[in-house]
């Protein structure tokens, strides 16, 4: 199925002081796929907000009963702001729908580089214990192929001692830069929910097969995950300054080399 145009009203999404483009995708998102009583994985990032605002509006106007599931201390806390159901795996292992966010998304095969914020692993255990995983995005996320526009590399959670051997093999197999995340807000590298470092591997440009990629950087010891989202995403809704909303649905193969 090629892209559908739609759209949603002006009224709705054209607010003063937001992202018309991420907020109108995060709406239809939850106006399409949330039901009464399903189990809903709650992503993270910054379009994952208007979703989770949109539903605690549909929640209170609709007396709907949804249990969510975070993917992040970020998500959990959204959940407990808006007072909505807080969930987790030990008491929901089978969910629903997960609504999600990505840094870049690839047209036709809908693989995804997730983990600019760093949540990547817990993203992708609750998308994997999901019937449908669902990522809204604006335009400026999608695009013909990886590392089109996202150069900050593909995101790799690793265990703090295997930080250096593992840079020194993804550089030594691939090619490329494999950075160690620096925080932001304090001295030293990042540290993620999970307790862990993280790898930007700025990747050459040239030809992948990803699932490839994927699986020889998940068999190196110290690698926990990758930000690779693989066969993985059921559909995209990508949103424009104007509020329109574009429906994309796979259309090619994963590329096998």
């Amino acid at each position: 199925m090629s892209a559908v145009s739609f759209t949603v009203g002006r009224k709705n999404c054209s607010t003063a002081g937001v992202d018309v483009s991420k907020m109108c995708a995060a709406h239809q998102a939850i106006d399409k796929h949330v039901k009464d009583g399903m189990i809903l994985g709650i992503g993270s990032g910054s379009t994952i907000v208007y979703s989770v605002q949109r539903l605690a509006k549909r929640m209170k106007d609709e007396n709907l009963s949804v249990v969510c599931v975070p993917t992040s201390y970020q998500a959990r806390q959204l959940i407990i702001d808006y007072k909505l159901t807080l969930g987790n795996l030990d008491t929901h292992p089978k969910i629903d729908c997960t609504i999600d966010g990505a840094d870049e998304i690839e047209k036709g095969t809908l693989t995804c580089i997730k983990g600019g914020g760093g949540c990547l692993t817990q993203e992708k255990i609750v998308a994997s214990c999901s019937e449908k995983l669902i990522i809204v995005a604006d335009g400026a996320k999608e695009v013909n192929h990886l590392g089109q526009k996202w150069k900050k590399g593909i995101p790799i959670e690793v265990i703090p001692m295997s930080c250096k051997p593992i840079q020194q093999k993804i550089e030594g197999k691939y090619g490329g830069e494999a950075i160690l995340r620096m925080s932001a807000d304090k001295a030293g590298p990042l540290v993620t929910d999970n307790g862990n470092f993280l790898l930007d591997w700025v990747f050459p440009e040239t030809k992948y097969c990803w699932s490839s990629v994927h699986n020889y950087l998940k068999l190196i010891p110290g690698v926990v995950e990758t930000g690779l989202f693989i066969d993985m995403t059921d559909e995209c809704l990508v949103g424009d300054s104007q509020g329109n909303v574009r429906l994309l649905k796979k259309t090619e193969q994963t590329l096998e080399l």
